[in-house]
């Protein structure tokens, strides 16, 4: 597919970053509606992604940049075109909690009751997003000849941005519908979201071929690991069951 969605007056505007800017604004209308549900401060999340937009851009390109030094310290005009691509969703994720802590801090709102608003439509501008690889040709798997491969180059390989998109999508309505009138402690949802997104995706890039790498270990795998056990150091800590 082509990836770019249509020029004005010869600038290109790309789907990737159409499908991102979606994403964020479905995302942070369903995190208003959490926020009215919550108590909180009407329109937070809209605030929240005002504030935090560029930063979280920001830190998904340092993130790639920073796993891929060998490439850009020998072109570092290249570390400020993420139009050609590399945006690293880890990078972007750590960036806006960091954000949202001190955002938190500054509104006097609890900060767990806050990340619950934000995960659902977060994680489904995730998966709105991996939309956007599909369109690049870009985050797919290694060659496979299951009827769901797709063809990229020539080869059939596995559709990892649809891996990743049903999780993400699937996980949104769950925490959206369910869990959010059904958590038993504030930040249930946060964990939650840590705990299913870390596995899968742990899962998932064991299959892609751009991964990055630290040494001989995917850096997102790594930092799946690590999620994961945060999720679970917030369920123990928090659910009432261990009191």
């Amino acid at each position: 597919m082509n990836p770019v969605a249509f020029s004005i007056f010869g600038f290109n505007v790309m789907w990737y970053g159409i499908l991102i800017a979606l994403g964020a604004f479905i995302g942070v209308f369903i995190g208003d509606k959490l926020v009215e549900r919550e108590g909180l401060t009407k329109n937070s999340a809209s605030d929240f992604l005002i504030i935090a937009l560029i930063p979280s851009i920001i830190g998904a390109r340092l993130y790639y940049v920073i796993f891929e030094w060998d490439y850009y310290r020998q072109n570092l005009g290249k570390i400020f075109a993420i139009r050609e691509g590399g945006l690293a969703i880890y990078g972007g994720i750590i960036s806006g909690f960091i954000i949202a802590y001190f955002f938190c801090k500054k509104r006097n709102i609890k900060f767990k009751t806050f990340l619950d608003c934000l995960v659902p439509g977060l994680v489904f501008a995730q998966g709105l997003g991996r939309w956007g690889n599909f369109i690049n040709g870009e985050a797919h798997g290694g060659p496979t000849n299951l009827p769901w491969a797709i063809m990229v180059d020539g080869v059939k390989v596995h559709p990892t941005f649809l891996y990743e998109s049903l999780v993400d999508i699937s996980l949104s309505l769950f925490l959206f519908f369910y869990l959010s009138k059904n958590k038993k402690f504030q930040g249930q949802i946060f964990a939650t979201y840590l705990i299913v997104y870390g596995i899968a995706r742990f899962f998932i890039e064991g299959l892609r071929t751009d991964s990055l790498y630290l040494g001989q270990f995917r850096i997102s795998q790594l930092v799946s690991l690590v999620i994961i056990l945060l999720g679970l150091i917030v369920y123990i800590k928090r659910s009432p069951e261990t009191k």
